[in-house]
């Protein structure tokens, strides 16, 4: 094994995002040479400048998948054309607006259906698709239990 692997293998790489409260809704966060605002919709008393928290996390979910997928079909020498990913969670907000203590505050269970145009037999579609849930870093982080650390600083 090269030494340029060995490194690449065992490098952890640290990503970013600041963010500041627009109103107690909006938020607008800040990511490399990119912006992007999140919002609650006005059903949930929001200005629907963007999406919300938790379209977000599909939403990465949608893109982490599909690069992954892309990734791990190369590897297999696949050919895939027209990647389509539809997600779909539900969330009972009960939690969240402090109706219930008990229960999860996030998705309760979430559906992915990756449809594709991809010449390969069924079991050679279903080891693509095992490979890309278990490397896919933000399926992961929803599968599994994150660290999370929060912290608090009084503005003066």
């Amino acid at each position: 094994m090269s030494t340029e692997k060995s490194q690449t293998r065992n490098q952890t790489l640290t990503f970013a995002v600041a963010a500041a409260a627009e109103s107690p809704t909006e938020t607008r966060v800040s990511v490399r040479d990119f912006e992007f605002v999140v919002d609650e919709p006005e059903s949930l008393g929001g200005a629907n400048a963007g999406p919300n928290p938790v379209e977000y996390v599909l939403g990465a979910l949608a893109g982490c998948l599909n690069v992954t997928a892309h990734v791990v079909a190369r590897e297999m020498d696949l050919d895939v054309r027209d990647l389509e990913i539809a997600i779909e969670g539900d969330l009972n907000p009960a939690t969240f607006m402090g109706k219930r203590e008990d229960g999860r505050a996030g998705y309760q269970e979430i559906r992915v259906a990756v449809t594709a145009d991809v010449d390969a037999d069924a079991e050679t579609i279903d080891a693509w698709l095992a490979a890309v849930e278990a490397r896919c870093p933000v399926s992961d982080n929803l599968r599994n239990a994150t660290p999370l650390a929060l912290s608090f600083d009084r503005r003066e």
